[in-house]
Formats: structure tokens, sequence, C-alpha cells
């Protein structure tokens, strides 16, 4: 298990496209100066010790060395001992809904990117808890199962969009159903399971009496509305660009509503609570505060401990390289002459 201590400093490594086009450039410009004062062969005469090759061979070598040296400063740990721990907390499932509707930006930037934040934030707000995502349109897809990778879940939280699943709709019931396969553990009492979405459902019927076999499994069913009452249309986007707006088959703009009624009436049903994702600062303080009231049960799990610094590796490596840049001058060697690892000899006599 790999972890990056100081991941900020990768920044430093915008540095290298920089200094590679100011190279070409400069070469550039080296070229047809020279070409002003003589041709390339009464140039090689008058310079017959210059290497052409190894500024390009001192560039590599000034490269790998500050992106080692970068990668010292990131400080990457090992884990190098596995072990298990006892921890408390609750089981907690988010479902995400991915359709289309959430596209809709009657919340900035659009309901998706909202539903992602409240996910995240939450997350944030977690300390020993186990998670899980699914992702749900017109068919619930498993993202991620029961977990207590935090970094994991966030990064396949980041990864979702309306596009990976081709099924369209809003089956609200199938994320329900397939949640209650997360739950792994018989002796787990506390399990929760979030919905996030804009409540466009269209099998409510369905939805409730799944909703009612969830909760004979010990199941609270909690939902986050994300979206506005009064509606927006859903944008069609090409590499970020508007290109439309979604029409029905009269050619009239669908505006898609958030339909708080079906989120409640799950919420109420599922021995949940309905809240309102529209401030986000509010909603997760409201969603920390019911899980800091739930009972948490003990469970077991197998994390890295003992983790050791590796940057020195790549602090060595850094100086290294950046050493050879310093020392190694643009005039020809005797030695690399005679092994002609650039075909220079055979340029020189043409």
């Amino acid at each position: 298990m790999i972890q990056l201590d100081e991941k900020i400093y990768f920044y430093l490594l915008f540095i290298i496209p920089v200094i590679v086009i100011l190279f070409v450039l400069l070469q550039i410009w080296k070229k047809r100066t020279q070409k002003k004062f003589a041709d390339s062969s009464l140039l090689r005469r008058l310079t017959p010790s210059r290497s052409s090759f190894k500024s390009s061979l001192k560039l590599i070598f000034f490269i790998l060395g500050i992106s080692f040296l970068t990668l010292g400063l990131v400080n990457p740990k090992i884990g190098t001992k596995l072990e298990t721990v006892k921890r408390e907390g609750v089981d907690i499932v988010f479902a995400v809904d991915v359709s289309k509707s959430m596209l809709a930006e009657d919340i900035a930037p659009n309901r998706l990117e909202k539903a992602k934040r409240l996910v995240s934030e939450i997350i944030n707000q977690l300390a020993s808890d186990r998670i899980g995502i699914i992702a749900y349109a017109g068919q619930a897809f498993p993202q991620l199962p029961i977990t207590t990778d935090y970094g994991a879940a966030k990064m396949f939280l980041q990864n979702m969009n309306t596009d990976m699943l081709t099924s369209q709709g809003t089956a609200i019931n199938e994320a329900i159903e397939l949640a209650t396969t997360y739950y792994n553990d018989e002796d787990q009492t506390n399990r929760v399971l979030f919905i996030i979405s804009d409540g466009e459902d269209h099998s409510e019927d369905t939805t409730l009496q799944t909703v009612d076999d969830a909760v004979e499994v010990g199941i609270k069913i909690f939902t986050i509305g994300v979206g506005k009452n009064k509606g927006a249309p859903i944008p069609i986007k090409r590499n970020g660009v508007l290109e439309s707006l979604k029409k029905d088959r009269q050619g009239e703009v669908v505006i898609t509503k958030l339909n708080e009624v079906v989120l409640q009436d799950i919420a109420s049903e599922g021995n949940g609570e309905y809240i309102d994702g529209t401030n986000t600062g509010e909603a997760v303080e409201q969603i920390k505060e019911i899980l800091i009231q739930m009972d948490k049960t003990e469970f077991e799990a197998r994390q890295f401990a003992e983790y050791k610094d590796q940057f020195q590796w790549f602090l060595g490596a850094g100086l290294l390289f950046l050493f050879l840049d310093i020392f190694i001058l643009n005039k020809k060697t005797k030695w690399l002459k005679k092994l002609n690892l650039f075909n220079e000899n055979n340029r020189e006599a043409a």
C-alpha cells in the first residue's frame, strides 16, 4: 500500500513542459543564428570538439532530476505491515442517481456534481464507518463494495457520470434492492442507505414495496434531494459546450423538477428522514448529527500500518541526475567518440 504525504508538490512537474519548450526554442534560435554566420560543414570544422547531442542528453538528465526531486518532496510511503484492528461504526451505502435529469443546472454546477460533492463532504466527516457506493439510472450498478478505504471511495465517486449506464430512467427500487446485498455482516444492525436523487421515479408503488423489504432486514433509508421545485431543462453538451436542450417526442423542451414528495415518502417508509441538499454545509451537518446518534457496532477491518518513508531514494536519484547534468560538458569526450553512440563520427565525415 502506497501513501503520498504531500501531493501538492506534484504541481512542480508543470515546470518540465516549460523547460522543454524553452529548450526547443533556444535550439531553433541557435541554428538560425549559426546559419547566418556560416554553413553547417564550416561550423563543424570550426568547432570539431563540440557535441551536437550532449545538450539533449543534459536536458534529459535535468528533467529526470527535477522529476525525482519532486517525488522526493511528495514523500511516498509504503505500508510494511497489514494488521487487523477493531473499529466501531455504521455500514453506510450511498446510492447516487446518474440519470440524465441529474445534468440539470438549477443547482450549480449541476445536480450530479452537487450530489457527488455532498457524498464527498459526508465521507470527510466519517471516522470509522464502512461505506459503499451504488450508481443507478434505469438500472442499478455496484460502484464500490463496503469498505473502510475512503480514498478509494472518493476516486470511484469522482468517476461517476451520466454516460456510465446506458439504460436511462430512475430505478430507485433497483438501487434499494442492490443495497440490501451490500450488508454482508449478519451481526451488523446499523445499516444505513442514503439515496441522493432528484426524485424523478417512474415506479413509485414498486419502490415503496422495495423499501418495506429493505426495512425488514434492518436498513434505514434516508433521502437527499438535489434540484429545485421549479425545475430546469436538461442541457446536451459536447466537450463542455452546450449543443442543445433535451426535447420530448413532440419537440418540446423537457423540464425536470425535483420531486420531493417521492423522496419524502421513501424516507418516511424507510424509517429515515428526507434531507434538503440545496445547502451542502447544512445537509452534511444534519447527516453528521443523525450518524452520531446511532449506536455503533464493533467490527474488524484489515489495514496497513507502520508506513516507511521512501523519499530518500528519490532525492538521491534526483541529485545524481542533476550532478550528471552539471558535470557533463557539451564537448566531445574521447571514449564516447570511440564508441560513436550518436553516430557523430559519420556526420563529421559527411
